[in-house]
């Protein structure tokens, strides 16, 4: 099961630069593939913490590390226009030498752009918008040039050089499983579908969907790496299984979690028989959170314990 690939995931609420910095260079020396970042002006439910700003933190991990690949679980499509998205994704791709991880949703969280002003709309609208973003973005990274007029969004013949280092471009990944709105985009324009947590209990029914999807416009779902992101409680031994899990189910024991569906609590072994167990549903990629976000500790046994087992 070499071909598992495996991130973390590290909401920035309440870490300073210096915490986040520390453990995207702890993932590059424990030989972790990838690093997701949330895309957030504020962290959701807890406006008074401390939270940074999502690209600039992604560029700046970006250019303090040399292998690691990083990612938004996932960029707001509201907060971007999309032109301005496909330059800053160009311009960062070039500067990482390629390690740029684009993932991109409809947005979750009405209250930021209510506070701000940023148009929300209807999940149906909201989708609409992120189909043309995705239109967009694949137009300028195959071109480097942007032609498009849509309900939403118009940009008349705009060059994006340089384009982007990685070829056809950098991944797209599209986060959801809504089978009216969501999977149909996946199914059109993502390289990368992930599966949110709040999903992981109906996961079989959810890949009948996108391939089905995929099935509708001809597209070989084959052809579009599968993610989850699940929660990982992960214990050195048995007797420490009763703290860990306590401290997870603290810390994410709310339904949107998936604590108890994602199976990914217990010592290595347990968990390396759960990512086989996803790997032959189709999953090529889990993105996780670690029930103590990130420790060293928690980081080094993934990497010595799981990731070295797989």
């Amino acid at each position: 099961m070499t071909d598992l690939d495996i991130g973390v995931y590290v909401p920035q609420i309440g870490f300073s630069y210096a915490d986040v910095l520390h453990r995207a260079q702890r993932c590059e020396q424990a030989g972790i593939g990838t690093l997701w970042l949330y895309d957030h002006l504020y962290g959701p439910g807890a406006p008074d913490y401390p939270s940074l700003e999502a690209w600039t933190l992604a560029t700046a991990l970006l250019s303090r590390t040399e292998r690691l690949r990083v990612g938004h679980m996932v960029l707001c499509n509201q907060f971007r226009h999309p032109a301005v998205l496909a330059k800053m994704a160009t311009t960062l791709d070039q500067i990482s030498a390629g390690r740029l991880q684009l993932g991109i949703g409809s947005g979750s969280i009405a209250d930021e752009h209510e506070r701000t002003g940023l148009p929300w709309g209807t999940f149906a609208e909201r989708s609409q918008r992120l189909g043309e973003t995705l239109e967009i973005l694949h137009q300028a990274f195959a071109d480097e040039r942007i032609d498009f007029s849509g309900e939403h969004f118009t940009v008349r013949d705009m060059p994006v050089k340089p384009g982007p280092v990685q070829r056809p471009r950098p991944p797209i990944v599209v986060g959801g499983v809504g089978e009216r709105y969501t999977l149909p985009l996946v199914a059109r324009y993502a390289d990368v579908w992930n599966v949110p947590t709040y999903a992981l209990g109906d996961l079989e029914r959810k890949v009948a969907a996108l391939r089905s999807a995929c099935a509708d416009i001809g597209r070989d779902p084959a052809s579009i790496v599968m993610s989850v992101e699940a929660v990982m409680a992960l214990t050195p031994d048995d007797a420490a299984l009763p703290e860990v899990r306590t401290l997870a189910e603290k810390r994410f024991g709310g339904a949107g979690f998936g604590l108890h569906d994602g199976g990914l609590v217990g010592t290595a072994p347990a968990i390396v028989d759960r990512l086989h167990e996803l790997r032959e549903l189709g999953f090529t990629q889990v993105v996780l959170f670690t029930h103590d976000r990130a420790s060293d500790a928690t980081l080094d046994l993934l990497a010595s314990s799981v990731i070295a087992a797989l």
